[in-house]
């Protein structure tokens, strides 16, 4: 009987530090990223940063708080997450306004 391991990497453990995502892959490598990889993670307090789940047989990890997913796919070969373009909100048309002056009775 042949047992086949899987090639793809697994996330075993995972921990968060001031500068670093670190994980544990389960073929026991370690692998590193720099938290400015993820602008959710470094502006996130220490508590959300710890505050993850492994996502499957360790594809991932999920920080649902703060809407940010990483997989070990992305650790191992991907790019640092960029910041969403902020989109320009059309400029509302200044309408005029009337000025009255009233006089008064006297």
């Amino acid at each position: 009987m042949n047992i086949v391991e899987s090639s793809e990497p697994r996330i075993a453990t995972l921990k968060v530090t001031n500068d670093s995502i670190v994980a544990q892959l389960s073929d026991g490598r370690t692998i590193s990223v720099p938290l400015a990889w993820s602008w959710r993670l470094s502006e996130a307090t220490a508590q959300q940063r710890n505050n993850f789940e492994i996502m499957g047989n360790g594809q991932g990890v999920s920080w649902a708080e703060l809407d940010e997913d990483i997989s070990a796919w992305g650790m191992l070969y991907g790019v640092p997450a960029r910041r969403p373009k902020r989109v320009m909100q059309p400029q509302r048309r200044k309408v005029p306004t009337v000025s009255r002056q009233v006089k008064l009775a006297t």
